[in-house]
């Protein structure tokens, strides 16, 4: 039931990313150019993002532990470090050179289109890199 849920959920989200907008990289470029021909939709995307996790936290917050797990696992980490910039330094590079980022990029895959394919290829062996450099496994 689980991975029935986790599937429904992904499938919802990748269709909201492509409803929105998020996987036309044209328009998210052109969000990002804030000193050019600025497109303003994602901001909208964005803000409604903020309200539904704002209002699913509230409903949350009380609840002792999830519907499918013995307890919450929220991040400890509270240090700003050097990968932490260095990987949102990429992030953002990565975003602003194709209009790509992770989950546009996977919901894109569903337009069997050659170029988000490798762009998902390249983030993965990107991953994987840094993986097998730093001694640490993805989860």
């Amino acid at each position: 039931m689980k991975t029935l849920i986790s599937l429904l959920c992904g499938l919802i989200f990748g269709a909201g990313l492509a409803l929105s907008g998020m996987t036309d990289t044209a328009k998210v470029q052109g969000f990002l150019d804030l000193f050019g021909h600025w497109v303003p939709d994602l901001a909208f995307v964005m803000g409604g993002a903020v309200l539904v996790t704002l209002i699913g936290f509230r409903m949350v917050k009380p609840s002792s532990s999830p519907v499918f797990a013995d307890r919450f696992e929220l991040p400890t980490a509270n240090q700003i470090d050097r990968r932490l910039i260095i990987g949102g330094v990429l992030f953002g590079v990565g975003w602003g050179l194709y209009g790509y980022c992770p989950g546009p990029a996977i919901a894109a895959l569903a337009y069997l289109d050659w170029q988000a394919g490798l762009f998902v290829l390249s983030m993965l062996i990107g991953m994987g890199l840094v993986d097998l450099l730093s001694g640490q496994t993805s989860e």
